[in-house]
């Protein structure tokens, strides 16, 4: 028993708070099954690292500040049958952010933009990059205050380090100036660098009057758009889904192709 306890001891000491814990099962199991010495070694460090794994992803899943958790599985396509399945599912594979592509979902409000891209930015935490979530109001509002407290090089940090930064509800506030360039700094530092996956209820077209600039809402655009996957979604709303199918829709949706003209990979 003292030679059990200074190895449970010495586990802990190293920091394998679970094999600690779960020695004693370990050991009743392998007086059963007579493993091999490296065999009983092996399945003790794997249940270790499974542990490390899931805490590891419940730590990025908090940091990420995803309002909820979504999964690709949960969407579900039948309804948008416009929708590419297969481009969905290819960036599915986060292959877009090991390039340090972009992926911008278009389309009125409902139809499953945030659900997509909450669905992708869940896969990468799964798969062990780093995530950040902001809304686009609560972005600009968030620089305002650190640009006005002096202390606005600091904060970008947060918004340029993870390796896929979530920008949702493009569109819903329109931006002045000040906003505008304040987010095309932002564009401008994860260029080429980081991935950028951004929703918008706005055609490209209307994007010189949400930023309050014409010619900066095209240098935002020519940046966002070099390296980028644009998925224009024209459905119908996605959580009035239930309602439509018992007839009870009365809110028109503007007529497919108003949105945007093109969809696809703009460029690679």
């Amino acid at each position: 028993m003292v030679e059990l306890e200074h190895v449970r001891d010495s586990l802990d000491a190293l920091g394998l708070a679970h094999s600690a814990q779960a020695l004693d099962a370990h050991l009743e199991l392998a007086a059963h099954e007579q493993p091999t010495y490296l065999s009983f070694l092996n399945r003790l460090l794997d249940a270790e690292n499974d542990v490390r794994k899931v805490r590891s992803e419940e730590t990025r899943l908090k940091l990420s500040r995803l309002p909820q958790k979504k999964n690709l599985g949960e969407f579900d396509f039948s309804f948008q049958p416009g929708l590419d399945e297969r481009l969905i599912r290819e960036l599915e594979t986060l292959s877009f952010v090991h390039r340090q592509e972009n992926v911008i979902l278009l389309g009125p409000p409902g139809v499953g933009k945030s659900h997509l891209a909450i669905g992708l930015a869940t896969e990468a935490i799964r798969k062990g990059l780093s995530v950040y979530f902001v809304s686009m109001d609560r972005l600009i509002a968030d620089l305002r205050r650190a640009d006005s407290e002096g202390r606005l090089e600091r904060r970008w940090k947060v918004y340029q380090r993870p390796g896929l930064l979530l920008v949702d509800e493009i569109g819903y506030t329109h931006l002045d100036r000040y906003a505008g360039n304040l987010f095309f700094q932002l564009v401008c530092s994860r260029y080429e660098k980081g991935s950028i996956i951004l929703t918008s209820n706005k055609g490209f077209g209307e994007w010189g009057e949400l930023m309050g600039d014409i010619p900066l809402a095209t240098a935002i655009l020519d940046r966002l758009l070099h390296h980028a996957h644009v998925i224009n979604i024209r459905g119908q709303s996605y959580r009035l889904k239930n309602r439509n199918k018992a007839g009870l829709s009365l809110i028109p949706h503007p007529p497919s192709g108003e949105l945007l003209k093109s969809d696809g990979v703009v460029s690679s």
